[in-house]
C-alpha cells in the first residue's frame, strides 16, 4: 500500500470540568472506526453551512468517506476543503475539524473499498481513481464517487457518560 497520512495528535486536554485525565487518540478512533452514521459539514460557496449524514471507514489511522462529484458536499469540497465531520456512540461523540483530500491511489482505495463492503456491505470497485458502482449509494450521488480522506487539525471527544473524559486533540500542520 501506497504512503497515507496517520493522524497523530501532538496536544490532547481535557475539556471537561474534572481534572481527569484526557481521554486516548486511540479511543478517539475506535469510535470514529465504530460509527455507523457520520455527520459532515461542508461551506457553500455563499459561506453557508452544509450539513448532511455520510458513510464513512477508518483505515489505518484516517477516517475516509465517498461522494459523487456533482453533490453539493463534493462541490463546496472543490471549493473550500474545509470540513468537520462528526459521530455518535456509547458514552462518547467525536467531532474532527479538519481538511477533505482526495484520495486516488489505487491501493488506498481498494483498502478503503474493502472497509466498505466489511462495514456496510457496500461492494465498489476501483476505477480511474474513483469508486465504481452497480448499485448507488444513497448519501454519495451517482457513481463515480470520489474518496476523501480527512486530515485533522483538532477533534473534540464529548462524553455522554461519567467516561470517558472529554478531550481536545490538536494535530500537527501538514
Amino acid at each position: 500500500m501506497s504512503e497515507m497520512t496517520v493522524a497523530k495528535p501532538v496536544d490532547a486536554r481535557t475539556i471537561s470540568e474534572d481534572d481527569a485525565a484526557p481521554t486516548s487518540w486511540k479511543q478517539g478512533g475506535e469510535r470514529l472506526a465504530g460509527g455507523s452514521t457520520y455527520w459532515l459539514a461542508t461551506v457553500r460557496p455563499d459561506g453557508r453551512p452544509h450539513l448532511v449524514p455520510v458513510l464513512a471507514v477508518w483505515v489505518d489511522g484516517v477516517l475516509h468517506f465517498s461522494a459523487g462529484g456533482q453533490t453539493r458536499k463534493a462541490r463546496n469540497i472543490a471549493e473550500r476543503p474545509q470540513v468537520s465531520i462528526a459521530t455518535e456512540g456509547d458514552g462518547m461523540d467525536v467531532v474532527v475539524e479538519g481538511e477533505a483530500v482526495l484520495v486516488r491511489d489505487t491501493g488506498r482505495l481498494e483498502g478503503v473499498a474493502r472497509a466498505y463492503a466489511d462495514k456496510y456491505g457496500w461492494e465498489v470497485k476501483v476505477q480511474d481513481g474513483a469508486f465504481q458502482s452497480a448499485g448507488g449509494a444513497p448519501t454519495a450521488g451517482d457513481p463515480p464517487y470520489d474518496v476523501y480522506e480527512v486530515i485533522p487539525a483538532k477533534a473534540f471527544s464529548l462524553s455522554t457518560s461519567q467516561s470517558p473524559t472529554s478531550t481536545r486533540w490538536v494535530f500537527d500542520k501538514r
